[in-house]
């Protein structure tokens, strides 16, 4: 079976599109997952890395990485992440075979107490995990590439 090639794509590529890496990877270890953002952040949020660690994942080594360097390299799947309508989707020019949009939430607008703030990054982390395992199980275990 060929190994999917997946782009998550988002704006700053320092939460969403971070998670979404990690759990893919963590889904399955043969899979070629990448993250980038048009406007790439200075870095991946500290708040996403502490939740992501909760759920067994490290992101401590990621970095937020602009799209243009991968524009040249086919995909199998590009999954957008962006969530509300304020945002403006990313799209990529590039090779791609499909193109999904699964949308969250962004936790870095999340407001109030730091224990609001953690709230809001574990739930969308947990929603990540969710509709990534759901796009797993149903496109690549079953070899629909």
């Amino acid at each position: 079976m060929t190994r999917a090639r997946i782009l998550v794509l988002c704006t700053g590529n320092s939460c969403r599109s971070q998670m979404a890496e990690g759990f893919l990877k963590s889904f399955d270890p043969s899979l070629d997952v990448v993250s980038a953002g048009t406007k790439a952040a200075a870095c991946v949020h500290p708040t996403a890395i502490q939740v992501m660690g909760e759920a067994g994942i490290d992101l401590t080594e990621n970095y937020p990485k602009v799209v243009d360097q991968f524009i040249s390299q086919p995909f199998d799947y590009v999954i957008t992440v962006c969530g509300n309508a304020k945002e403006s989707c990313p799209v990529f020019l590039g090779d791609v075979k499909h193109r999904l949009h699964i949308g969250f939430d962004d936790p870095a607008d999340a407001r109030g107490t730091e224990e609001e703030t953690l709230h809001v990054f574990r739930r969308v982390r947990d929603e990540i995990k969710r509709d990534f395992f759901d796009f797993y199980t149903e496109y690549i275990s079953k070899g629909t590439l």
